[in-house]
């Protein structure tokens, strides 16, 4: 209860106040704040200000009240050492949060265990969407939970691409699990407390700031095994997360846009950096994954004339584009004895490469090539 309720006096990722809150306990915390016996003057850093503000929020948080709003939309508060706190989060220290409030049947610290974030740009171009959409979804059918922000634009279309796929997702608010923000996402966070877990710091019926953005993303850095920023000006609290990502030990990614794209230029600025460039869900996972999720080998199509030993192929370029030639004169550029030539010349008929015309050879017309490719020939 004290922990509930000191979600509505602290702001989220207030490290003093978290240190108070280690020392002290969340219990005595909040005992100091509402009490007039000058035990809170004693806390180190705390000025008659900052402990007056406190004291304003505090008389009028109602934890049970909060509690009771939380359940009615299917919420519930989690604590550090509850089941199902997520031990990753420790790592952020005395900007650890105070608790936090979850909508949404799934476990937490479960669906946390293998989690990757994507993040990005709020006016993303279609580009943008597209890559977020595909790796969402691709993450999600590799079994892997997607968190992101359930912001317009790249966050939206993570959430969207894993829940196209059947897979799990998480949203991670700046606000009350109970408020629709953005308005227009209301849809899509309907869908998320049905299949998916939403997430937030903040009491019920909180809104938003731009302070409480920014904070917001230091719990999906931690939350998660690694970041990937999808499209990101060089001022993007995308990158905040990814740089928070890389300051806990995790993973952080960026996929690649045109150069020209000021919207890319944040990724790309990442990339030089300490981040990895990633094209698709196989990559991502063989970074964040266990040992053996390695993703398949990359390669261009293999043409017939890669199956040709050395001599074959120099015999084949050997060969006029027009015209017919001589084995002999083959030989002679090839740089082979004009019977292993003449061999060699049979074998390329037989694989469809050359024609015989009299004495002489030439190449088979591309048209003819094309035919036999498409009939399994070659």
């Amino acid at each position: 209860m004290a922990r509930a309720a000191l979600t509505r006096v602290l702001e989220p990722g207030d490290e003093r106040a978290g240190g108070w809150l280690r020392r002290t306990g969340p219990v005595e915390l909040m005992r100091r704040i509402t009490a007039e016996d000058g035990s809170a003057e004693r806390l180190p850093g705390m000025t008659a200000a900052r402990l007056g503000g406190y004291r304003l929020r505090a008389a009028a948080a109602e934890p049970g009240r909060d509690l009771a709003e939380a359940a009615a939309v299917g919420g519930r508060f989690v604590c550090p050492g509850d089941r199902e706190w997520p031990s990753q989060l420790d790592d952020l220290g005395d900007a650890r949060p105070v608790g936090l409030w979850v909508r949404g049947r799934p476990d937490l610290r479960l669906w946390s265990l293998r989690s990757v974030a994507v993040v990005g740009a709020r006016a993303c171009t279609p580009y943008g969407a597209h890559m977020a959409a595909t790796l969402g979804s691709g993450l999600a059918e590799r079994g892997w939970v997607v968190v992101s922000g359930a912001a317009f634009g790249v966050d939206g279309a993570a959430h969207r691409g894993a829940l196209a796929a059947g897979g799990a997702t998480t949203a991670v608010l700046a606000c009350g699990v109970d408020v629709s923000y953005p308005r227009g996402h209301t849809e899509l966070l309907g869908r998320l407390a049905q299949q998916g877990l939403i997430v937030a710091e903040l009491p019920p019926s909180s809104h938003p700031t731009r302070s409480r953005f920014i904070l917001r993303n230091r719990v999906i850095a931690a939350l998660t095994r690694g970041t990937v920023v999808v499209e990101a000006e060089y001022r993007s609290g995308s990158l905040v997360t990814a740089r928070q990502a890389q300051r806990l030990g995790r993973f952080a990614m960026g996929v690649p846009g045109p150069a020209t794209s000021g919207l890319s230029a944040g990724v790309h600025e990442l990339l030089r950096g300490e981040g990895v460039l990633v094209t698709d869900a196989d990559e991502v996972v063989e970074l964040v994954g266990d040992i053996g999720d390695l993703p398949p080998v990359r390669r261009g199509p293999v043409l017939p004339r890669d199956h040709l030993d050395a001599v074959g192929a120099r015999v084949l370029d050997a060969l006029p584009y027009h015209g017919v030639a001589h084995p002999r004169d083959l030989a002679r550029t090839a740089g082979t004895s004009a019977d292993e030539t003449l061999g060699r010349l049979y074998e390329l008929h037989s694989l469809g490469f050359v024609e015989r015309e009299g004495d002489g050879w030439q190449l088979t017309p591309p048209s003819a090539r094309d035919d036999d490719a498409r009939r399994g020939g070659t």
